[in-house]
């Protein structure tokens, strides 16, 4: 479902990039005050994110794609305990895709300058990929495959990466799956992994999408919109080795997984709003006791960490055909505060991408 206007100049035998300038544009914020969206600024002299010489261990990129996810507004908009974390003014920005600018004299990989690579800054970092250049370690970098347009590259870092944590450790072929949200951004790819290792999956969505999540390879679709997700779950049995839940809802999920998680079965959080009301849910998965009314299955919330393996697994799959980037809109990097605006929706399908060579 990738966005029919892809610039294929990643496909090109492009001269390598010139050295990277002194300063550089990028997007960046000094309060969160009513949202991100109101506070971001692009400016053309923002300093690069490293103090020269190049750290021996980093690989320095010029952005040419970067990727939103709902992260890159929630953190910052935590208040002053993140405001200690990332000093401001701070670019946003996680998930990246572009061409190598410089490489420390420490990395043993084979990046050259003008390789195409793709990747996500961890967190929290003040330089983001809303940046015209990024500082890549090593475990958060790998090379474009050949015939992946550094566009779609650019989906992988942080939700195609969460949800190959979420499933692969988990699973083996045959085993049933339950993606809760599959028509987002790690939802999407959560079907598409999952089915890539051999598993059967059920996936959740709005009416509007069930057909996306069938032609991603959801063997069944629930829409929650018209049935009680937990009602339907339980009524197939305990047949399901994992759960994926990416959106946090209904609050009874975990509770009802007794009845359709198999007993040696896990239960993955990686969504939810930063309300009481989802902070409570999550509480009560994680500690409250089965004979105090919580539910009994093994209940993990999964933190993403940079693997090189995992992002070249991920696009060789790509490369292979069987994953693909779900991009919902792509918008040019003059307009990031209307895509952060779209992104706060919640109602993109699949991802929302910045092209910042605009």
């Amino acid at each position: 479902m990738s966005n029919n206007n892809t610039n294929n100049d990643d496909n090109n035998n492009n001269p390598p990039p010139p050295a990277p300038p002194q300063a550089m544009r990028a997007w960046v914020y000094t309060s969160t005050r009513g949202g991100i969206e109101k506070n971001l600024q692009l400016i053309s002299d923002a300093p690069l994110p490293f103090h020269p010489p190049l750290p021996q261990d980093a690989i320095l990129v010029k952005v040419h794609y970067s990727t939103l996810n709902p992260a890159d507004y929630k953190f910052p908009e935590l208040g002053p305990f993140m405001r200690a974390l990332i000093p401001t003014p701070a670019s946003p920005g996680m998930d990246f895709s572009g061409v190598v600018a410089q490489v420390g004299h420490a990395i043993t990989t084979s990046y050259r300058v003008g390789d195409k690579v793709f990747g996500r800054i961890a967190p929290p970092s003040k330089h983001g990929s809303l940046g015209e250049y990024v500082l890549a370690q090593p475990s958060g970098c790998a090379a474009v495959p050949s015939g992946v347009p550094l566009q779609d590259a650019s989906t992988i870092g942080t939700a195609a990466q969460t949800a190959y944590q979420c499933i692969a450790p988990h699973v083996k072929p045959g085993d049933k799956v339950f993606v809760n949200g599959g028509s987002g951004g790690t939802g999407t790819f959560g079907i598409q992994i999952a089915k890539a290792l051999g598993c059967h999956v059920t996936a959740t969505c709005s009416g509007r999408n069930v057909e996306l999540c069938r032609s991603l390879g959801a063997d069944e679709v629930i829409d929650y919109t018209a049935e009680n997700v937990s009602e339907a779950l339980k009524a197939k049995g305990q047949v399901y080795q994992l759960v994926v839940d990416n959106v946090g809802t209904p609050a009874d999920l975990h509770r009802a997984a007794d009845q359709f998680l198999l007993p040696d079965g896990i239960f993955v959080q990686i969504g939810g709003e930063f309300t009481v009301s989802n902070f409570a849910t999550l509480l009560s998965r994680g500690f409250l006791p089965s004979f105090l009314g919580g539910g009994k299955r093994k209940w993990q919330y999964l933190v993403t960490n940079n693997s090189h393996a995992d992002l070249e697994q991920i696009a060789r799959w790509m490369s292979e055909g069987k994953v693909k980037a779900v991009i919902d809109e792509v918008f040019p990097y003059e307009d990031v505060p209307k895509a952060f605006e779209k992104l706060r929706t919640g109602r993109a399908r699949g991802k929302i991408v910045i092209d910042c060579s605009t």
